[in-house]
């Protein structure tokens, strides 16, 4: 249940991520690359704290990374090709 919690939290991170993304549309690209990785030790820092565990966090985190990177940028790609 807590991993469940837990990635409950982190997609709730990666949607403001989203959302911090589209208002810093006009921002350089090291500041997008520092931003992402803010959001990526919040996830984590996140999971962490409710999991307990530094294993099933970094499971955790990289799961629900894997699966935001993917519909952010997969399924574009893979909409244009159909």
């Amino acid at each position: 249940m807590k991993s469940y919690v837990a990635v409950l939290l982190q997609m709730m991170i990666w949607s403001s991520y989203s959302l911090a993304e589209w208002l810093s549309d006009h921002d350089r690209p090291g500041y997008n690359i520092g931003m992402f990785l803010i959001f990526v030790f919040l996830a984590f820092n996140i999971a962490k704290y409710v999991v307990k565990s530094t294993k099933a966090s970094l499971i955790i985190t990289g799961a629900t990374l894997s699966f935001y990177l993917f519909i952010h940028w997969g399924m574009p790609a893979i909409s244009s090709w159909v």
